[in-house]
């Protein structure tokens, strides 16, 4: 905080001038001596931005800073002199310095480059209330010239007074250029923005890293080695995390690190759109080797589409297998480069703290490949690692800044959200004034708690981060319904026409034979240059994580002699994503084909009309089994097509030959009623087996 005088002493303007603007802007102050909020004080910084110092001014602040610097000397001096009285050492506070940063932050403020793509010379921008002033400064002519053209006009409006369209239409083609009304739609969706910089304004940034795999195979531990390794030998205490996310610095690079709860949860950003990052490390332990957890990792990893290292661990555990874990780890893909692949793969020991320089080394080459560069000079644009609520100080949320510098005071959006920086601290739990390329950084100062994965954009004035915060929450309300399928095979035209060349499908299957048949079958397809993309093939039901993955990557699941449950069924409609399922592979692929030709033929829906569990089976020589079952959700009829489930795996799919109640031959069994059923030339069931009745409609 600070009074009147000493602000409009701070930014080299007259206290006048700061009371008139403070009375324009509804700021509660009327002398030199009443005090100013750290948040008035963003407000007035915002106002004078936009207002080019003349060369009088900037030569007042440049006497103004050299006062301070004498200023600063002569308190410096005597704070000397008081600790030689009082023997006793003061220790200069962090909260001063920051103050004194902040100062300098705004008497220095440079205006950064909008992330709005400029419109032609010929072009002016109507915006809504338009003044005389932004018209003139629009057209690059004086505000004075304007006014004399509007006088001849028979109107006299004052520099700040507003402007009708039409208005401003008759003065915009006396200067030979056309006047278009501004329309804000890419920038309430500024996700879809495409952001272009000149070569020039590109900068190197350090690249961001997440690391993944299985539970216990060492990624906190490896996560607090690479944290410990970056502190200076002679820095006391160490490094305290306070945030979900933090930079190192190795060789003279930073390397941003990603703390990710698990691959679901990083594929869930994904889903939403969040591309955060640029490598990924999955670690496998050397002596538990590849798990089924790590395999899932590895497909979350494939498809996101970049770069991946993989790091053994525990290399001093004396039943470690590196050559056993190179060989699981090509099975799946990921062919080490010594064995003539593209995966570089370190030896490390996370807990020893060998071969952490190595796997570094490897981080830095493949940012050096890569060639990762941004513009720092324009607004930030970013992505929300983690948030939460806290009751003091309302929403907190971590973002990475993936483009431009944030800085303390910029109005902003974050996923439908919207405010102004309030604070801004870095990994450490620091006060900052900015944060630029591959940051990762704590805000405050937003209305609401946005999602992990939301995207957010730094805007030139707080009006039009409300507005714009404002139309995106009308958006989302509208889109909450909607859950359109991620790609369906109906649409896979349309999608080819639109210019994908890759479709990109799960498949689950009973054994890894038909597994690989159905993969093989289905990447031999190719339509005018579309190929099908297998993005997971695995054994075994449908599971969550599928349609978790088929979300994020806007992939068709297939499922070949397996069955979803209900539960599963019901995610993947949430979620959008849809599940074909076949018998015979020909079948899959005649589908796919006709579909990504266009030609997909009307199909037949299939309709779940009931489940039942077998509790008991009853086998007789002339009737054969009877299973005694409970009918778990729907009705069973006596005329329905029915599959038996084991373990998620269709064995069986026929016709029900019967259905007994209570001695008595019925036409159907409800919901919550025993039954005995029978099936048409089929005996080898089981208990906790399921049937499942189902029925064909014709797709309209």
């Amino acid at each position: 905080m600070m009074n009147v005088s000493e602000y409009a002493s701070d930014v080299g303007v007259t206290v006048k001038e700061i009371l008139e603007l403070c009375n324009k802007l509804d700021i509660k102050v009327s002398k030199e001596d009443d005090m100013l909020s750290d948040d008035d004080i963003i407000i007035l910084d915002n106002e004078l931005a936009s207002i080019q110092p003349s060369e009088e001014s900037t030569e007042e602040l440049e006497e103004l800073e050299e006062l301070e610097d004498i200023e600063e000397s002569y308190e410096e001096q005597i704070k000397e002199e008081n600790k030689a009285k009082k023997k006793k050492t003061a220790k200069p506070t962090n909260k001063n310095d920051f103050k004194e940063k902040r100062k300098e932050m705004y008497k220095h403020k440079e205006k950064l480059k909008s992330n709005i793509a400029a419109s032609e010379d010929d072009v002016v921008l109507y915006k809504d209330n338009m003044t005389v002033a932004q018209l003139a400064d629009s057209l690059g002519v004086p505000a004075a010239q304007v006014i004399k053209k509007l006088m001849t006009l028979g109107m006299m409006m004052a520099i700040n007074a507003s402007l009708d369209f039409d208005t401003a239409e008759i003065i915009v083609s006396d200067y030979n250029k056309t006047l278009k009304k501004e329309s804000t739609m890419d920038e309430v969706n500024f996700e879809e923005l495409e952001i272009t910089d000149k070569e020039e304004d590109l900068k190197e940034r350090p690249p961001v890293v997440t690391i993944m795999g299985h539970v216990d195979h060492g990624k906190t531990t490896l996560l607090d080695t690479i944290r410990k390794t970056s502190v200076a030998e002679g820095e006391a205490g160490g490094i305290t995390q306070a945030i979900g996310a933090y930079q190192i610095d190795y060789k003279g690079k930073k390397i941003t690190f990603i703390d990710t709860p698990g691959h679901a949860a990083f594929t869930e950003m994904r889903a939403r759109g969040a591309s955060i990052t640029d490598i990924i490390i999955i670690i496998v332990a050397a002596d538990d080797g590849v798990m089924p957890q790590t395999i899932e990792v590895i497909d979350h990893a494939k498809a996101a589409n970049v770069p991946i290292i993989v790091a053994i661990n525990k290399i001093d555990k004396p039943d470690a297998n590196k050559e056993r874990v190179l060989t699981q780890l090509a099975e799946h893909g990921l062919t080490p480069e010594s064995w003539g692949g593209d995966t570089l793969v370190s030896y490390i020991s996370a807990k020893e703290g060998t071969g952490i320089e190595d796997l570094l080394d490897n981080i830095l080459l493949i940012a050096e490949m890569e060639d990762y560069k941004a513009n720092p000079n324009r607004y930030a644009v970013g992505t929300v690692v983690e948030s939460r609520l806290d009751k003091h100080l309302g929403p907190i949320v971590t973002v990475l800044i993936q483009n431009g510098t944030l800085r303390l005071g910029d109005p902003i959006v974050v996923g439908t959200a919207y405010g102004k920086v309030r604070t801004l601290k870095n990994d450490k739990g620091e006060d900052i004034t900015e944060a630029t390329l591959s940051q990762p950084v704590e805000i405050t100062g937003i209305n609401e708690v946005p999602e992990a994965g939301d995207r957010f954009m730094a805007f030139e004035t707080e009006k039009q981060a409300r507005s714009i915060g404002e139309e995106r929450k009308i958006q989302a309300k509208n889109k909450e319904n909607s859950n359109k399928a991620a790609v369906t095979l109906d649409d896979l035209f349309a999608k080819i026409q639109d210019g994908a060349k890759e479709i990109k499908v799960i498949i689950k299957a009973d054994v890894n034979g038909s597994c690989e048949a159905v993969k093989n079958s289905l990447e031999k397809i190719e339509v005018e240059g579309v190929k099908v993309k297998v993005i997971r093939s695995s054994v075994g039901a449908i599971k969550e994580s599928d349609i978790v993955l088929g979300k994020a990557s806007d992939a068709i699941i297939i499922g070949f002699n397996v069955r979803p449950s209900n539960s599963i069924r019901d995610y993947a409609k949430e979620q959008g994503v849809e599940i074909r399922l076949y018998d015979i592979i020909y079948k899959a692929v005649e589908e796919m084909e006709a579909a990504m030709k266009g030609m997909l033929d009307p199909v037949y829906e299939e309709k779940i009309t009931g489940t039942a569990e077998i509790r008991k089976l009853f086998k007789f020589s002339k009737v054969g089994t009877i299973a005694g079952s409970y009918v778990t959700d729907g009705v069973i009829k006596r005329d329905s097509n029915v599959r038996v489930i084991r373990d998620g795996v269709t064995i069986y799919d026929g016709k029900i030959n019967s259905i007994q109640r209570e001695k008595d031959t019925v036409k159907e069994v409800k919901k919550g009623l025993e039954c005995g059923i029978t099936i048409e030339n089929y005996n080898d069931l089981k208990e906790g087996d399921v049937f499942e009745a189902y029925e064909m409609i014709e797709v309209k």
